[in-house]
């Protein structure tokens, strides 16, 4: 089960595709988008990080942290980001323990990989709002920045 609104959100520290280290608490008093994938090389997973970037400038507006997060290594994330054209918005790898986060989130799948998931930690480091989606289903990115404006 995915984790709850207002429940605490778990600590994690990830590598994003540049091999950068990404502490959520370091975010504290900003929101945050956890925009979780199943798995790199995707059509639906790129249209689903593209989107973020295209979008980037909205986010920052709002003061939110937007990051990617998968099961996929750091290399596998970098060469996938440059494929993609991402490169302001942070890939993180969720590769070892692998799926550790997705896993505290409540939402790795038992295939290995995450749910398809947005959670918007707010700037207390609570979850303020949690989305999972059907595998297949692209995100609308445009829900996500109604919800962050309205929060």
């Amino acid at each position: 089960m995915a984790i709850q609104v207002g429940e605490r959100a778990p600590e994690f520290n990830l590598k994003d595709h540049k091999g950068r280290e990404f502490q959520l608490s370091e975010c504290k008093g900003k929101k945050v988008l956890l925009s979780f994938h199943p798995l790199a090389w995707t059509s639906v997973c790129a249209q689903q990080m593209q989107a973020l970037e295209e979008h980037w400038d909205s986010f920052e507006a709002l003061i939110t942290v937007v990051v990617g997060v998968s099961v996929d290594s750091v290399p596998c994330k970098k060469a996938w980001a440059e494929t993609l054209g991402v490169n302001r918005v942070p890939l993180l790898s969720d590769f070892w323990p692998h799926g550790e986060v997705a896993r505290s989130y409540g939402i790795l799948r038992k295939e290995g990989f995450s749910e398809r998931a947005n959670i918007i930690i707010g700037p207390d480091q609570k979850v303020a709002w949690v989305k999972v989606y059907p595998i297949r289903e692209l995100p609308d990115v445009q829900e996500v920045l109604k919800v962050l404006k309205e929060g």
